[in-house]
């Protein structure tokens, strides 16, 4: 699914450089649920940025599947992350003036659907995350977990290939947290997609076939 190859990322202040990943080289399967742990500031986020066509490599190169990423234009990374990628955030990331409904088809937009479709595979996707008497209302009116679920909804419902979550379970409580990591396991067991989770939370990260850990731009295996 991944391959990462010699993959350096720095940023170039005023005053000096930072360089966020060091000499990344790495093969994520097909399929895989992995966890990504580490310091704040160690380069999880610009690993999961790397991953999610959303930034290019100073050096190296990004493989998804047939495309290498760090080679593509701003059009075709669009395309990808429209298609191929969900996100979920810890902030939850959803538009407050929508209904629940409305949020989740807003991943919709990009695919040149009809209404019908849109409305019928959203509903879907919040029914699959016990949601469907709920899609109606707005973020403010929903529970933190219950918002996650619809983040997840809006994520999913584009069935895509990889799903990669920051921090998902971050601002929840831990019988939440719980909640949460179960209904992301179960769609990674029935999609059969490769769902990537970057967490400061061990008790996450164990439920992880397989754990990084990420420290001043070098990764490592746990």
């Amino acid at each position: 699914m991944y391959q990462l190859t010699h993959v350096t990322k720095s940023y170039s202040g005023s005053k000096n450089t930072v360089t966020a990943l060091k000499d990344v080289t790495l093969t994520i399967p097909k399929g895989q649920m992995v966890a990504i742990q580490g310091p704040t500031g160690g380069g999880k986020s610009t690993l999961l940025q790397m991953l999610g066509a959303l930034d290019r490599p100073t050096s190296g190169e990004v493989v998804l599947g047939d495309s290498t990423l760090s080679k593509l234009g701003d059009t075709k990374l669009a395309r990808i992350r429209a298609r191929e990628i969900g996100f979920v955030f810890q902030g939850f990331n959803l538009i407050p003036t929508l209904s629940a409904l409305e949020n989740v088809e807003t991943a919709l937009a990009p695919l040149g659907l009809s209404n019908e479709e849109r409305t019928s595979r959203a509903s879907a996707a919040l029914e699959s995350v016990s949601l469907g008497e709920r899609m109606r209302h707005l973020p403010a009116e929903l529970s933190g977990g219950q918002q996650q679920r619809v983040a997840i909804a809006r994520a999913i419902v584009k069935n895509p290939e990889v799903l990669l979550a920051d921090e998902p379970t971050g601002s929840l409580d831990e019988d939440t947290r719980d909640e949460i990591m179960e209904l992301l396991e179960g769609i990674w067991r029935e999609k059969q997609l490769t769902l990537i989770i970057v967490t400061h939370d061990s008790a996450v990260a164990k439920r992880a076939e397989r754990r990084l850990h990420i420290k001043n731009g070098t990764v490592k295996e746990l």
